[in-house]
């Protein structure tokens, strides 16, 4: 078998236990179907949140069909509780055509990944970014629309709030490094200077964002009476930086 014996910077030795684990069972499982296995998002970032955020992976087949995905269910079953979502599955010919389709998606991916076995289908790779500003536009759009329709479906509440803000930030971020690349700014990995610079180039005030984030990272507990203010404080940055990204970029 390849060696596994890599070390991911940043990331915590007790979830590198658990992908050096992960890997040798999804070689088990597949075999030569499998052709390479990519890691991306926090993990690769350097933001990564031990009992918060997933471990996000990619996996290179040779082909796929019904059967071969199936087989992925016993792996899904066993490794789901440590943070590992269900991941990606593309052969490497997809790859052009997938990146064309989703530049944002995958800009990020190219730009933050660490192959953990196999063959990295991304070296070498080039995305067409013809269709990344509605990507970007509908992203920043929609991520509004849909927390607004999850407020009234959670009536409002302050719990409801405390797990919606978090998550609206996690889809917000990777929206947003597409947006410093329409603005031709340096895509920057971390959250806290990536809004920052948002800030500056397009004189908004983010303030609801770095407070959404600070929640994401279990740094603030704003209680039953600051939440709905923390809410409205980003729901209004939200709109504020969906007008002036539109205007920008469209």
């Amino acid at each position: 078998m390849q060696s596994i014996d890599w070390t991911i910077d940043g990331l915590p030795e007790e979830a590198q236990k658990t992908l050096r684990l992960y890997v040798k069972d999804t070689v088990k499982v597949y075999g030569e179907e499998l052709e390479g296995m990519i890691l991306y998002g926090s993990a690769v970032r350097g933001e990564f949140l031990p009992g918060r955020s997933n471990l996000n992976i990619l996996l290179v087949m040779a082909s796929y069909d019904l059967q071969v995905l199936k087989k992925y269910n016993e792996i899904h079953k066993r490794w789901s509780k440590e943070q590992i979502v269900v991941p990606l599955f593309l052969t490497a010919d997809d790859l052009p055509s997938a990146s064309f389709a989703f530049p944002l998606e995958y800009h990020d991916i190219l730009d933050y990944h660490r192959l953990l076995w196999g063959q990295d289908p991304f070296v070498g790779l080039k995305i067409d970014s013809r269709h990344l500003t509605a990507e970007v536009v509908q992203g920043l759009r929609g991520n509004l629309l849909r927390l607004r329709q999850r407020l009234v479906e959670g009536r409002g509440t302050e719990e409801a709030m405390t797990i919606l803000l978090p998550l609206s930030i996690t889809v917000l971020l990777p929206v947003l490094r597409g947006l410093q690349r329409l603005l031709k700014r340096p895509v920057l990995a971390h959250g806290e200077p990536l809004l920052k610079d948002l800030e500056s180039s397009l004189e908004v005030d983010l303030t609801g964002l770095h407070d959404a984030l600070l929640l994401k990272r279990g740094q603030i507990s704003p209680g039953q009476s600051e939440t709905p203010r923390l809410m409205d404080r980003y729901l209004e940055s939200l709109a504020q930086l969906v007008r002036v990204a539109e205007a920008r970029t469209t």
